[in-house]
């Protein structure tokens, strides 16, 4: 096993979601003394927000929770990630559907959906674009969660 497990979280347009699961589990990964042994990233199926800063609704209510995502900007899924994350992580079905049609084109890493490592009985990250500020709450209380399970799994991979 390598010393570096990548960890790619999927969405579908890297503004909410993802950015949000990339900054909580990079943050819970320091606070275990496991940054070093990780690679993490995130991005979008669509290529709507390439370049953009994530949603300030969604950096508002990470820094609440002691998470900075400032230095985040969207970007668009490559073929080629699916060859170098050892984890690709969908936030929802849809984006799961996209992501295993250029997996079976192209194979590399299966994508599975994030919440797999949770414990909420949810399959998907809610997309809180369209909703209110209480939507991000949630979504962060999802990717907290499932995050937990995820560091679980990887230190069983690194031991």
């Amino acid at each position: 096993m390598s010393d570096q497990i990548s960890v790619l979280f999927v969405c579908l347009g890297n503004i909410c979601r993802s950015p949000s699961a990339e900054g909580v589990f990079r943050k819970l990964a320091a606070e275990q003394g496991l940054a070093d042994r990780l690679h993490v990233e995130s991005c979008g199926t669509g290529n709507w927000h390439v370049g953009s800063a994530p949603d300030p609704r969604a950096s508002s209510a990470a820094a609440e929770r002691g998470v900075d995502l400032s230095g985040l900007r969207a970007r668009q899924l490559k073929v080629e990630d699916l060859d170098c994350f050892d984890y690709v992580l969908t936030m929802d079905r849809a984006n799961q559907a996209d992501v295993r049609e250029i997996w079976h084109q192209n194979g590399g890493t299966e994508p599975k959906l994030f919440l797999e490592y949770g414990h909420s009985g949810r399959a998907e990250v809610p997309d809180p674009y369209y909703g209110g500020d209480d939507g991000f709450d949630q979504v962060l209380d999802l990717i907290e969660e499932a995050s937990a399970g995820l560091l679980d799994d990887i230190r069983s991979r690194l031991a």
